[in-house]
């Protein structure tokens, strides 16, 4: 019988490094500028990516030392995850918090890193830099596809 993979039998704290960065699907919503309403709470993601953000490859164009560019940049761990209330619904690190599985479209389960674009999970060529915009305008940016769990 085959072994059950790593997510299914640890928890988050008992993840390796390798296993806990391995989780992240490469999507980089996490990495879209979201406006918080102060009274309810809601979050509402826009298109607009942080000035680190290569949308066409979904990476961080200096991640080792992004909190120097980007002081409020989260450092994401086990012990944080929980407080993260605006990690988007497809986050890997948040399903797994709230006690979900993996989707078929996460590369961990696909074995394919380009499934999450296949999937419309990615952020890949849907947004434009903070840079790019006066940040008076980010409410005409809102969208509402990065929300979107994909089965």
């Amino acid at each position: 019988m085959e072994k059950e993979p790593f997510w299914k039998r640890k928890t988050l704290h008992e993840m390796s490094r390798k296993e806990w960065e391995s989780l992240c699907d490469g999507c980089a919503k996490c990495c879209l500028v979201k406006l918080e309403d102060e009274d309810t709470l809601e979050i509402s993601y826009t298109s607009v990516g942080c000035k680190l953000l290569d949308g066409t490859t979904c990476q961080c164009t200096d991640y080792k030392n992004r909190q120097k560019h980007v002081p409020d940049c989260v450092k994401l761990t086990p012990d944080v995850i929980d407080e993260l209330h605006w990690m988007p619904p497809s986050c890997a690190y948040r399903l797994l918090s709230e006690g979900k599985d993996l989707p078929d479209w996460h590369p961990l389960v696909s074995g394919e890193t380009e499934s999450v674009v296949r999937a419309g999970m990615s952020v890949r060529n849907r947004t434009i830099s903070e840079e790019e915009i006066d940040m008076d305008d980010i409410c005409n940016f809102i969208v509402d596809w990065p929300k979107l769990v994909a089965d």
